[in-house]
């Protein structure tokens, strides 16, 4: 019997190898990380609301938007999905809730920030927190309240001191191992850490698995030195959206300036690159054969469609290996 999603993100943070998970808030973005081998989806937040509802990072969306981006995502993809929860949407009784209409969209597991609400960006400016106690409290309604449905589902607690007024990195760790051992979370995300020093130190006095992202001067830590720095996981919640999105301002500049020809250009870049081209309207990214075959079991033969003498019934985008 294949494992559930939770499960799987349970073994993942609690092995010894790094987990490495892609970002983004899309269901085609999970599923092209799927198709190359990643382990787990992180939804993040601030690209939901950017990309979906056209909104700053702000505390803005709430509960069932994001539930439904979650099961936009789970309905199409078998890969474990990390969700954001922002701060739960109000308070522990709020929290309580929150985790288990996340377990119904299909969520493997989620994250609550110890922000006041409205939250800002985790990586921005203005963030202020909650007390321990209020975080704690947060924390146990989580745990309950996913005991009752999937005891496997992971509740991450997200510490966002470093950075916020009044914290620093020594009150997050303080937090973090108070969220571990009174809160009973699953895991904790040290977040804005800004040195391979503080990466280490988290990771050796936090008593849990630690997702660990790294927002200090470049270069990044390499995944090799994020394993030896002790770190459980590490997400990058734009992986799939920050480059995605250049690339569109880029191709509308050139194609205002330029016309037509910048997309066959663009067509032609992606053929030449070594991975090949998106595979944009097909198997295995879009199940399109799975709709074929629906179609030829389901629908009377003289109302089926004739897909070999219509235009557009071949399209090539191989994918290189």
């Amino acid at each position: 019997m294949e494992k559930k999603a939770s499960t799987r993100l349970r073994e993942l943070l609690n092995r010894r190898e790094l987990l490495v998970m892609s970002g983004g808030f899309s269901p085609l973005h999970a599923r092209m990380s799927e198709m190359l081998g990643y382990e787990a989806f992180f939804m993040s937040g601030s690209q939901v609301a950017a990309f979906v509802y056209g909104y700053p990072d702000v505390g803005l969306l709430g509960l069932h938007e994001m539930v439904e981006s979650v099961r936009r995502i789970t309905n199409v993809t078998d890969i474990s999905v990390f969700a954001d929860a922002d701060t739960g949407y109000s308070n522990a009784v709020n929290v309580y809730y929150t985790v288990q209409a996340y377990i119904g969209a299909g969520a493997a597991g989620l994250h609550i920030e110890d922000q006041e609400a409205p939250k800002k960006s985790g990586t921005l400016a203005g963030r202020r927190l909650i007390s321990v106690e209020e975080a704690i409290g947060k924390y146990k309604a989580a745990v309950a309240a996913k005991k009752e449905l999937d005891p496997d589902f992971v509740v991450c607690a997200r510490c966002d001191s470093i950075g916020a007024e009044g914290g620093g990195f020594e009150n997050a760790i303080e937090r973090s191992i108070a969220y571990v051992k009174e809160g009973g979370v699953d895991a904790i995300w040290v977040n804005t850490l800004r040195k391979r020093e503080e990466i280490g130190e988290a990771c050796r006095r936090i008593p849990g698995p630690v997702i660990a992202p790294y927002y200090g001067p470049q270069p990044s830590p390499t995944f090799d030195e994020f394993q030896k720095l002790g770190a459980a996981a590490v997400l990058y919640p734009s992986l799939t959206t920050a480059a995605g999105v250049q690339a569109t301002w880029e191709v509308l500049n050139e194609f205002k300036e330029r016309g037509p020809v910048v997309l066959e250009e663009w067509n032609n870049k992606g053929l030449a690159s070594k991975y090949g081209a998106v595979p944009r309207y097909q198997d295995p990214l879009l199940p399109s054969k799975k709709i074929t075959e629906l179609e030829e079991r389901f629908i009377p033969k003289e109302l089926q469609r004739d897909y070999q003498n219509t235009f557009g019934h071949v399209r090539h985008w191989p994918i290189k290996k």
